[in-house]
């Protein structure tokens, strides 16, 4: 399997950690791509959350979306079975999504969501 290109944004981001794409990440990135669906399995601490969010990542690099604008609307919904799991994900992604100015918004919600915030999300989701 050859790797998928990043982002040019993306891959300085990954150079400037001292990273390199791992394989199960290249493999989500092309499953995406490709429109497929795909189950990952890994070890802890193997970057299952970058590999899952990956495509998501690299869709939204200014680079990937120039000349046109950032989608409007819900594009990656990540269900969790915890909340704290739900939070670390949240946490996992702020920085990559911070360092590279995306246009993302990343939000959590359970049932201890104000009611409020649960109202803008169902008319704005993040």
């Amino acid at each position: 399997m050859t790797a998928p290109a990043l982002p040019p944004e993306l891959a300085a981001w990954f150079a400037a950690r001292g990273w390199r794409l791992r394989r199960h990440q290249a493999e989500m990135l092309e499953v995406a791509r490709a429109g497929r669906h795909a189950l990952l399995v890994a070890d802890t601490g193997a970057g299952k959350t970058l590999a899952g969010f990956l495509p998501t990542l690299a869709d939204f690099c200014p680079s990937a979306l120039a000349p046109s604008a950032p989608p409007e609307g819900l594009h990656t919904l990540y269900v969790s079975p915890l909340k704290a799991l739900a939070h670390d994900v949240q946490r996992n992604l702020l920085a990559p999504v911070a360092d590279l100015d995306l246009p993302l918004r990343i939000e959590t919600r359970s049932g201890d969501t104000p009611s409020e915030r649960k109202a803008r999300q169902r008319a704005r989701p993040p």
